[in-house]
């Protein structure tokens, strides 16, 4: 499958199901075995046989010929009609209604190739249901989720026995263990960006000297780290807002995003921090004028913006003025809190330095060493359930909170589709006499 189709919703159609009357019922069986398509019926549908007769006295009937309207997967129309000729029936893809949202269905969740899903498609799927404009960025937040892990819980001995979990998780045939089985590529992952950034920070199990320090120790140069953090977190917004405006511009046009605080206008805001800093650094005026003409430019596109969004007016103008003094001070925050990157690092090896410390006093050539081990065996359990908790906790709520909330603008529909459990030949014979109605 090439991989763009994996990146966005899979292709809808809408449809219009049409049969002559007498053939409703084994229209509705055909599609029922497809489960490629979503009824527009007006009821909730169920899943038990009566759904046929339900669904067939729902169908709009002129004259000979009854049809039904829905949602379908472009690419699975043509198995659908081919199921559908024997019967006189066919799948017509008519125009799509003004302002209607399709449902979204995404790569590899299809009914006949469903899988468990991933944890990264969790990770999204838990915050929203992709809208079906939108970029699906499951595989991309994962990635971002493991790194942001990797570097708070930075231990190369921790990071393998999380690797190790995963690699058995995956490959060991136990019965119990196979509820856990979508997570072991999350756990692996993660397990690896852990023993990537302890042998980074010299960390096996804490500062045992076992390996050396490639890059910094967390407790000796906090502010290098510190300033690691944030500009890890300013690529990760940079990203955000990358696909932030491609989700825009895909919504509404390169007119909505222009202006939108997460388009267009919000990423020109973003560039002009990121000239600040680098003017500051430089000691560059020009560069620092070119920052304040973009923030003063994106200023004004946003609140163009906004002002539309809340629909003019002096009340309108006095909303969207308070709303962009927000979008400036959450930006600030936003950049800022990926600075909890380095303090939950720091955290890490300060409590791994205590259990190493207090291994070391009491170790002895004697029956102290006993005593000894059990301190660096309990306190190493300790220390990894809890900043294996904490640090799992923060990265998600980084990724929601500060990435998330650039990427989606509103929520999407899930693609349901209509597969009543069978089709008992009995019910044929209740469907109620046809009505003729016309749609509207």
């Amino acid at each position: 499958m090439p991989w763009r189709e994996t990146l966005s919703p899979v292709r809808m159609e809408r449809v219009a199901l049409v049969a002559p009357l007498e053939a409703r019922l084994e229209m509705l069986t055909e599609v029922a075995r497809s489960e490629a398509v979503e009824l527009d019926l007006p009821y909730e549908p169920g899943t038990g046989p009566e759904e046929y007769n339900r669904a067939a006295e729902a169908a709009v009937v002129h004259g000979p010929v009854a049809a039904l309207v829905g949602w379908s997967p472009s690419r699975a129309l043509p198995d659908l009609q081919s199921a559908l000729e024997p019967h006189g029936a066919s799948a017509v893809v008519i125009r799509r209604p003004q302002g209607a949202q399709p449902p979204t269905l995404l790569t590899g969740d299809e009914p006949r190739r469903r899988q468990v899903p991933a944890l990264s498609r969790l990770l999204v799927d838990t915050y929203t249901t992709v809208p079906y404009a939108d970029l699906d960025p499951a595989r991309i937040a994962g990635v971002a989720y493991v790194v942001m892990f990797g570097m708070m819980f930075g231990d190369a001995g921790q990071g393998a026995l999380l690797v190790i979990a995963g690699l058995m998780i995956r490959f060991l045939k136990v019965p119990w263990l196979e509820r856990f089985r979508r997570t072991w590529l999350f756990i692996t992952g993660a397990g690896l960006a852990a023993v990537f950034f302890g042998f980074l920070y010299g960390e096996f199990f804490g500062p045992t000297g076992v390996i050396p320090v490639l890059w910094l120790d967390p407790l000796d140069e906090p502010i290098p780290l510190l300033v690691a953090a944030v500009v890890l977190g300013a690529v990760l917004l940079a990203g955000s807002y990358a696909l932030g405006t491609i989700n825009r511009v895909r919504e509404g046009g390169w007119g909505y995003a222009l202006y939108a605080r997460s388009g267009l206008a919000g990423a020109l805001l973003f560039a002009a921090v990121g000239l600040v800093a680098w003017g500051l650094l430089a000691s560059s005026p020009l560069i620092l004028v070119i920052a304040g003409v973009a923030a003063l430019l994106a200023l004004i596109l946003m609140f163009i913006g906004l002002f539309t969004e809340s629909g003019g007016g002096a009340t309108g103008g006095l909303q969207a003025s308070v709303e962009l003094v927000d979008s400036v001070v959450q930006l600030g925050s936003n950049l800022v809190s990926f600075a909890r990157l380095a303090a939950f690092g720091l955290t890490h090896a300060a409590l791994m330095m205590v259990v190493w410390q207090a291994t070391s006093a009491l170790w002895a050539p004697d029956w102290r060493a006993v005593l000894a081990i059990l301190v660096f065996i309990i306190g190493n359990a300790l220390t990894f359930a809890l900043e294996g908790l904490v640090a799992g906790i923060q990265a998600l709520r980084l990724e929601y909170y500060e990435l998330f909330s650039r990427v989606f603008q509103e929520e999407g529909r899930r693609f349901r589709p209509w597969n009543p459990e069978t089709n008992d030949p009995s019910v044929t014979a209740e469907v109620s006499a046809p009505v003729e109605r016309h749609h509207p």
